[in-house]
């Protein structure tokens, strides 16, 4: 099924700004919340699809590649990449704060009653190198990723026994501490994180002997990365929930993938077209030849015409990079150069000088010979 615009789902214009995005999706997220439609499965996937639509269009970053590259360019992205969407559970932990006591007393979960802390891990970055024809094909790469993974021993809730826990003494369970003061308006109350169990609700009697209660531990972990075609130097793309684990069983990380292009030997990308300089003798240029060049798929050989003009660009069609939005695929164009003898002997003196007499090998342009310019813009059209 093809993916809604995200500008449409939370029903806004492209150049929308940040307080308008973000009243469109609370607009919405109360609409659909689960609390005011229980067991509509239609409302939890309009609010799903909300959640993920603002988890893009609220981050400066993705917005821009959204803009770009539409739903094809968020693949590698959370929300819509290698994560493969968002959970109830991350959409509460993640966007809570924005509905404040729009529900009870929070948006922690479905009832509404508590807003204990979820934790979240934190993210990794990491670098991979692909040559041009592993960026013109995808690619799929599996790397070593050292990280903090779950303890193993508490299972990563960070307690001995995995049952060690108690109710905050300090909110109760809530995870939020409530406090009322006097002003000249008069009482006012607020509420914030417990300071005493970091909003989770509960603490630990018992620590895990491994961990210390942290519930995670120094790992490493092989990863599969399905690198799609079409990517560019700078290009980050997103592991969703592949970076380190979150403290006492909460939300891990991302892992965020930066491309970096090895540079080829003889080719050069510009966009999704492949450039290449070749040069061919004068007696080549004036008789014809035939040629043979590098291409991504291989090397393949071309027909030079006779009478070919130095500068002369000819293009092998659909012989560049695909479009990393799905949209076709780019040309790689040979720019022909003639090349001019710097050294010449007597013998060869000689002959050019009784060429240079006859009519035939001097410059007549015609009509048909556009200047550089002119081939430049039509190519790049």
């Amino acid at each position: 099924m093809t993916k809604r615009d995200y500008y449409e789902i939370l029903g806004l214009q492209r150049n929308a700004g940040e307080a308008e995005i973000k009243k469109a999706y609370r607009q919405m997220a109360l609409k659909y919340h689960p609390d005011k439609n229980p067991g509509n499965k239609e409302a939890e996937e309009k609010f799903k699809e909300a959640a993920e639509a603002y988890e893009v269009l609220s981050n400066a970053e993705k917005r821009a590649r959204y803009d770009q590259y539409g739903h094809e360019g968020m693949k590698g992205m959370p929300g819509g990449g290698f994560g493969g969407g968002m959970s109830m559970d991350d959409i509460f932990s993640q966007f809570g704060d924005i509905f404040g006591s729009a529900f009870g007393g929070g948006f922690g979960g479905f009832g509404g009653s508590t807003r204990r802390r979820v934790n979240k891990g934190t993210n990794l970055r990491v670098k991979v190198r692909l040559t041009l024809e592993e960026i013109a094909k995808g690619v799929e790469k599996k790397i070593k990723v050292n990280k903090l993974v779950s303890c193993s021993t508490c299972h990563g809730t960070g307690a001995a026994g995995g049952s060690s826990f108690s109710t905050c003494s300090h909110c109760h369970g809530t995870g939020q501490v409530t406090r009322v003061t006097n002003t000249f308006l008069g009482q006012m109350q607020t509420s914030s994180t417990c300071p005493y169990c970091n909003g989770e609700g509960q603490t630990i009697t018992n620590k895990c002997n491994t961990c210390g209660g942290s519930g995670t531990v120094k790992g490493e972990e092989v990863i599969s990365l399905n690198i799609p075609a079409g990517v560019s130097e700078g290009i980050q793309l997103s592991v969703g929930g592949k970076g380190n684990a979150a403290p006492r069983g909460g939300v891990p990380g991302d892992l965020i993938v930066q491309i970096e292009e090895i540079p080829h030997e003889e080719l050069i990308r510009d966009g999704s077209n492949i450039l290449y300089e070749h040069y061919i003798s004068f007696p080549e240029a004036a008789m014809g030849t035939s040629i043979e060049v590098p291409t991504i798929e291989g090397r393949v050989r071309i027909r030079i015409e006779p009478g070919t003009q130095g500068g002369k660009v000819l293009r092998l069609k659909g012989k560049g990079v695909p479009s990393l939005n799905g949209y076709g695929r780019g040309d790689q164009l040979i720019n022909i150069n003639v090349w001019t003898p710097k050294n010449l002997n007597r013998q060869e003196k000689e002959m050019l000088e009784k060429l240079m007499e006859s009519e035939n090998f001097k410059p007549h342009p015609g009509a048909k010979d556009r200047s550089f310019f002119d081939r430049m813009r039509e190519y790049f059209q």
